[in-house]
């Protein structure tokens, strides 16, 4: 018999509670705040709003299923399950956050604060997430498939991002390494600067769109469900030792770039997921380019 699904509930912590856990009580955190020109007042609103989102929408989950909750800080130790549903209650950051640890599971996105998030990712509203678990959990439900960028390292270590992707220093320092086409013969182009970005349609509302206006690139941004991903290398430094011919360019399905290490360490994150990252070091490669898998979003 197969199981019910199960509806998991992704949040984070909120702006109030972070403060509590420094300060220990209501009161020295508005003492802290004072202190710098803020009240605590509308933040433990926004904190409100928040929680009574997460209680809306756990009311709204169908007695029949199981449901769970997990917190952001948790997600790279749970384990999500081919039945699940994915709801997130929170930011559009919090459904970037969550799709590299997915395999395919549908996810509900929604906004606990309409009006100061862009809602992007999370379209919909609590009274809506009834209605949203039922279409998620039917055949053939309505969602949209977001292109994702994945790097698979030589050592088969495995990254997956909404967004994007950054390759460089752990600190300030130079990155140094070799970047070309996966499959190219000869080991690439040596280059030495702060890093490299690999971006996808979804991202191309944040960091990757920021590059791309630097550069004022003639390439398109992609559609956050188009197969197509742009690469930016951030300051490279043109030395008699390394180059700078191989600064940006753009990725179709099956085409790779990759990267080889020539410094101690590399650090390979995914949306800002700094604390959940692949560690290279001198000779290690790795192979950036349009995922296997994508993130159904739930219209």
């Amino acid at each position: 018999m197969s199981l019910a699904p199960r509806a998991v509930l992704v949040h984070r912590r909120t702006e109030y509670e972070e403060l509590l856990a420094r300060h220990g009580t209501h009161g020295q955190a508005a003492f802290f705040l004072s202190s710098r020109g803020r009240s605590i007042d509308e933040v433990v609103r926004r904190h409100d709003r928040t929680r009574q989102a997460l209680r809306e929408v756990a009311a709204a989950v169908p007695l029949t299923w199981r449901s769970c909750r997990v917190e952001r800080a948790d997600l790279d130790r749970f384990l999500f399950a081919p039945e699940d549903v994915v709801v997130v209650v929170g930011q559009d950051g919090l459904v970037a956050n969550t799709a590299k640890y997915l395999a395919g599971q549908p996810v509900v996105g929604i906004d606990t604060d309409p009006g100061r998030n862009p809602g992007v990712l999370v379209r919909h509203r609590c009274a809506d997430t009834a209605a949203l678990l039922r279409a998620a959990a039917a055949a053939g439900g309505r969602a949209e498939e977001l292109t994702m960028v994945e790097a698979v390292a030589d050592d088969a270590q495995r990254l997956l991002a909404l967004n994007e992707i950054y390759l460089g220093p752990p600190g300030h320092q130079t990155a140094r390494y070799r970047l070309g086409p996966d499959g190219e013969e000869g080991p690439g182009e040596a280059q030495a600067s702060s890093g490299v970005l690999v971006g996808t349609g979804t991202g191309a509302t944040g960091w990757l769109r920021s590059l791309w206006l630097e550069r004022g690139s003639a390439t398109g941004l992609p559609a956050p469900c188009e197969e197509r991903l742009l690469w930016f290398v951030r300051e490279a430094w043109p030395s008699p030792a390394t180059g700078t011919s191989r600064v940006t360019g753009e990725l179709g399905r099956g085409q790779g770039l990759r990267l080889t290490v020539e410094s101690d360490r590399i650090v390979v994150f995914g949306d800002g997921m700094e604390a959940d990252a692949l560690e290279l070091t001198w000779g290690q490669s790795v192979r950036l380019g349009i995922a296997g898998t994508s993130l159904r979003l739930v219209t």
